[in-house]
């Protein structure tokens, strides 16, 4: 079975993995702290603080600004759940705007006829790697005294007009899942260039302990000795994972150079068959090409069935989020979400990807269509 995504390793990662292991130091310690240093030069953020995922990574990033719980957080429905949980995980109101009908991303028009005087956060999240219109959100936010945070899950090495994903508003957020362009198992970070968000986070994210024991390890002072002045959270990255982290980010241009290459053999496959609509790149952006999503005319769910029939995984990213009972609420209005999500279809892509597999599920899909 093709799947549709599937992790990138080397020899490197495994030597540097096992360092860590022989190190004895398993917490979160000196690779960790390599690992930060080098994703915050690699993306241009003045601080970087790894966690254990990007839902902590929102998690605390909707901690940090310290809104009242009548505050809504504008963001799109076309996501995974995790991008809500800014909002849910301190008792803010999501909001959904609606979906530009191309990109699949967050509609900044919708933005601007969503806004309440109760708004304080606007989460775009960069679909696919595709960057949103960041130039018209960031008006819209500072028109409002609006926060915005980047929930750039599938935009790791994405650019936004030259600049990386996830510098372009007050705070990015980062997932390493093990499907990620940047895949330790599990992991996220956060970007900032504020450093009183930065410290606020390093703090949440071990407990509410205010010296890293790490820190507390290396220096000299005892290892026993500090301060807990607030609830904290058990969301830090770990050596083993963050050694991982730090070949993967040295590999990343190259896997995604891949992922770009494996998008246009399928772009330029697909380009004449009329009832496939292919994504498209905004000359604003340079994309990461997280998941390759098509939008079908019809019968996109026999197409699934079919090409599990022989062999090839077929997704769906996603199922708008107000339809789970978790979020489903009577006051959304987003019609082109509603028609659009019945029409895509993600296939497999990842940077190891073969010609002989791609090839093989563009023939399989086209001859579904009786190409």
């Amino acid at each position: 079975m093709i799947p549709l995504f599937r992790p990138s390793y080397t020899e490197e990662e495994i030597k540097l993995v096992s360092e860590a292991i022989k190190s004895h130091w398993w917490g979160c310690g000196p690779q960790v702290k390599k690992f930060e240093e080098e994703f915050r030069n690699y993306i241009g953020s003045k601080y970087a603080v790894a966690l254990n995922s990007c839902t902590a990574a929102l998690h605390l990033a909707g901690k940090v600004l310290n809104l009242t719980p009548k505050a809504e957080v504008i963001t799109t429905p076309i996501t995974f759940v995790s991008t809500t949980y800014l909002a849910l995980y301190n008792n803010l109101k999501v909001v959904f705007a609606d979906v530009e009908e191309d990109t699949l991303n967050i509609d900044p028009s919708d933005i601007e006829k969503k806004i309440t005087e109760n708004t304080k956060v606007i989460v775009p999240v960069h679909y696919g790697g595709h960057c949103c219109d960041m130039d018209a959100i960031r008006k819209i936010a500072e028109e409002n005294n609006l926060f915005v945070v980047e929930d750039a899950a599938h935009a790791m090495g994405s650019l936004y007009k030259g600049k990386k994903a996830g510098t372009l508003g007050d705070i990015g957020c980062f997932s390493f899942q093990a499907v990620k362009n940047l895949a330790t198992g599990d992991g996220g970070m956060i970007a900032t260039n504020s450093k009183e968000f930065a410290d606020k986070i390093k703090k949440l994210r071990w407990l509410g302990i205010n010296r890293e024991t790490f820190d507390r390890t290396e220096r000299d002072v005892y290892s026993w000795e500090y301060a807990i002045d607030e609830v904290g959270y058990k969301y830090q990255m770990t050596d083993i994972l963050a050694s991982i982290g730090r070949i993967q980010l040295k590999r990343l241009e190259e896997m995604n150079k891949k992922r770009r290459e494996l998008t246009r053999i399928y772009n330029e496959a697909f380009e004449n068959v009329e009832w496939i609509e292919t994504p498209v790149e905004k000359n604003y952006t340079y994309s990461s090409n997280h998941n390759y999503v098509i939008k079908v005319e019809k019968n996109r769910d026999k197409l699934i069935d079919y090409l599990k029939s022989k062999e090839i995984t077929a997704g769906v990213h996603y199922l708008p989020l107000y339809k789970h009972p978790v979020l489903k609420t009577k006051k959304v209005n987003c019609p082109v979400a509603e028609r659009v999500w019945k029409r895509i279809l993600t296939l497999p892509l990842f940077p190891d990807m073969t010609m002989e597999e791609i090839n093989y599920i563009i023939k399989t899909v086209k001859k579904f269509g009786g190409e």
